[in-house]
């Protein structure tokens, strides 16, 4: 996880990309629970970028504050 992603989410802009570990800190879970909501269609899909799996940060603000929507 890089860390700088986690400490500055709130500044990064919509169109950024995060990994599985600074999904599962912001979910309050761990990398196997976030797979897990994941097949239950509970989180956003991710996208690969080669090997890498990361999150999309707009599609994630969407499922932690609905109400901004």
């Amino acid at each position: 996880m890089r860390i700088k992603d986690l400490l500055d989410f709130d500044h990064l802009p919509n169109s950024a990309h995060v990994d599985v570990y600074v999904v599962a800190v912001l979910f309050g879970c761990k990398p196997p629970t976030v797979w897990a909501r994941l097949r239950r269609n509970e989180l956003p899909q991710p996208k690969k970028f080669g090997s890498h799996t990361r999150w999309n940060v707009g599609d994630l603000r969407a499922v932690l504050n609905p109400q901004k929507q």
